[in-house]
């Protein structure tokens, strides 16, 4: 009896487990398909994105750089458009853009349809990272137009110490070299001789750098105000416009006095050295070391190194003649006149007005010389001089009606450029830090 009423137990508990699974699955089922039976809603999200006044979505963006050997004709051609099409795109935008002038190493962007035949449609080549030249050729009107881009201005401080060069100095701070030529060449180059700077001179910038998208650096604006402390003395400068009808900013020291002098002190901009001076005396190792009169300044530098003009003027004389090889001469004025020898090429010829600090020619070793350089010589009322030894006349200094204007202007940029902290670079082991 009792065996029987075990055997029923077992039976009972297999049915119960076998009844429960059943029901589970049947539930298990209904709820699968239940959620096979609900809708899926995709929702997909496309970004729009505008660029350079088009839609991109609705196109198909390529992006590259020009190669070595590469034409615009080569370059629609790979994106399927004909020769024909192409010989009509440049012909119709010539006077906006010669497709012929296309530089390696430069970025382009092509928009291509987004249908089977990727035909390019727009071609848009970047300039500089804040303009753009774009031609349109989607249908028959060809068009072509300069696409720039909005730039936000930053105005920038910055301090600094000497203890090798300008340069050097300034590429710590990560200052760029746009900068150094600017404070050189357009602030101090007729007041500092920047190959004489002194370990521990200092200088203070107000300066603006140029942005687009708040982020991509696309280089400086104006040097508004600076000030170079050199053996003691602080040589202040400010960018000022005298005349508002012409429009020409100078740089003018607190006294209202012109910083720009009417010749250079030389015709090199950084990258040189003084090989040989004026010296009525000098023996010549070419002419078996004899005396011989050596009527100009040697400013030695590599070859290639652009050679400037050191005053407005114009050309009288731009030939290759016998020791003086490749040369120009350079009419100021009346009184003033400048000759540049043993240039490798010329830049320009008789008859042409060049401006000071325009190039006229790259150093060389043409004529007789034993290395690269550029042999300066000057003339005054007809007569060879040392250039370094004579009082040239500076610039004019401001109108003394405008002095009051001029002295409220640069009250507030004064007090700007003292208040600004100096930073002493110090470099240990060869790391840099900074200390306030």
């Amino acid at each position: 009896m009792k065996q029987n009423n075990f055997f029923l137990l077992i039976s009972l508990v297999l049915i119960t487990i076998t009844f429960s699974a059943l029901t589970a699955c049947e539930k298990g089922n209904a709820s699968v398909a239940q959620k096979q039976e609900e809708p899926v809603l995709i929702k997909r999200i496309s970004r729009v994105v505008y660029d350079y006044g088009y839609r991109l979505n609705d196109f198909k963006i390529i992006k590259d750089t020009i190669k070595d050997g590469e034409s615009f004709g080569i370059i629609l051609d790979r994106h399927h458009v004909p020769y024909p099409k192409i010989n009509q795109i440049a012909e119709r935008v010539k006077d906006t853009f010669d497709v012929r002038r296309i530089r390696a190493g430069k970025p382009y962007m092509i928009l291509t349809s987004k249908d089977s035949t990727k035909r390019a449609q727009v071609f848009i080549y970047k300039n500089s990272k804040a303009v753009a030249t774009i031609i349109d050729f989607r249908d028959s009107t060809i068009t072509a137009h300069k696409h720039k881009k909005p730039i936000k201005i930053v105005e920038r401080e910055v301090s600094g110490k000497i203890y090798s060069t300008l340069s050097e100095s300034m590429d710590s701070l990560h200052l760029k070299p746009n900068l150094v030529y600017a404070v050189a060449d357009d602030i101090y180059a007729w007041t500092l001789d920047f190959q004489k700077l002194q370990k521990g001179d200092e200088f203070k910038l107000i300066f603006e750098e140029k942005y687009i998208n708040d982020s991509v650096f696309v280089g400086y604006g104006d040097v508004k105000a600076a000030v170079f402390k050199h053996k003691g003395q602080d040589l202040y400068a400010y960018k000022y416009i005298p005349d508002s009808i012409k429009g020409i900013a100078e740089y003018y020291d607190e006294n209202g006095d012109m910083l720009r002098s009417q010749f250079l002190k030389s015709p090199i901009k950084f990258q040189y050295r003084i090989s040989s001076r004026y010296n009525m005396r000098r023996r010549i190792a070419l002419y078996g070391n004899r005396v011989r009169p050596h009527k100009g300044t040697d400013f030695a530098a590599r070859i290639g190194t652009p050679i400037m003009s050191t005053a407005s003027g114009t050309v009288v004389e731009s030939a290759r003649r016998g020791g003086n090889g490749n040369y120009v001469k350079v009419k100021h004025n009346g009184t003033y006149t400048t000759q540049y020898l043993h240039m490798r090429s010329r830049k320009v010829k008789v008859g042409d007005y060049v401006k000071q600090g325009d190039i006229i020619g790259w150093v060389g070793m043409t004529g007789n010389t034993s290395g690269p350089h550029v042999c300066y010589r000057f003339w005054k009322n007809g007569r060879q001089v040392d250039p370094f030894k004579q009082k040239l006349p500076s610039a004019q200094p401001l109108n003394k009606n405008l002095m009051p204007d001029y002295l409220e202007y640069i009250r507030p940029l004064k007090i700007q450029l003292d208040n600004i902290s100096q930073q002493e670079l110090i470099i240990e082991n060869n790391n840099l830090t900074f200390k306030d």
